[in-house]
């Protein structure tokens, strides 16, 4: 099963840059229906990310949800820490019984490979920050209207938010 954290928090918290940029209010139910997700899955992503300070949350009538620092503060990679926990890139299989030369050491050459994928990722993520990917964002939807006749940007076609 393919664990949807790591990209639903990271879209989380683009969408609340989003919103600080352009002086809108982001709030649980704005981004899960932007999401298209679970409301309650929402607020279970929100745990962490407050927890770790990279976004701040308002309660009442007029709550918001905003970054807790400044974009080009937070990286891809606290973000990624933040929700996924201790939990591994991949998983290896259960102990196996070790009956023959691959089932007897499977176990650490797949830790160590794992080990080593999980690292390369982190640092790919750990050169990004929240305001490098909105601005790649914001650049791609430039060009996107632009092949198509210098209109107004692909994200002006989308509904309002609310």
């Amino acid at each position: 099963m393919i664990d949807l954290r790591f990209p639903t928090a990271l879209q989380m918290v683009l969408s609340v840059a989003d919103a600080q940029q352009n002086g809108t209010r982001a709030t649980s139910a704005i981004l899960a229906t932007g999401l298209q997700a679970n409301p309650s899955f929402v607020r279970k992503l929100m745990v962490p990310l407050t927890r770790d300070g990279i976004i701040l949350s308002t309660h009442g009538r007029q709550g918001s949800i905003h970054l807790g620092r400044p974009a080009d503060q937070i990286s891809l990679q606290d973000i990624y820490l933040s929700v996924m926990d201790d939990k591994p890139l991949w998983g290896k299989r259960p102990d196996v019984p070790q009956c023959c030369l691959v089932s007897a050491n499977t176990g650490w050459f797949f830790d160590t490979l794992a080990g080593e994928a999980e690292q390369a990722c982190l640092e790919v993520l750990a050169r990004r920050t929240v305001a490098d990917a909105l601005r790649e964002l914001h650049e791609k939807d430039r060009r996107l209207s632009a092949q198509d006749g210098g209109g107004a940007p692909a994200s002006a076609n989308l509904p309002p938010a609310d």
